[in-house]
């Protein structure tokens, strides 16, 4: 489940540089949580990419 959120959240990251549009950094903090979500799940020692 986390790694399908993170996922979406950096495809929509990427979709906000390419097109150059961001929403008051929108798009950057969405990028910044879903690396988090990422970390805690290799810290905890779950299969990141599930």
């Amino acid at each position: 489940m986390l790694v399908t959120i993170a996922t979406i959240l950096i495809i929509l990251w990427v979709l906000g540089v390419v097109s150059g549009y961001t929403i008051s950094n929108f798009i950057h903090i969405l990028l910044v949580i879903a690396i988090v979500l990422f970390l805690v799940r290799v810290i905890r020692g779950e299969n990141p990419v599930k």
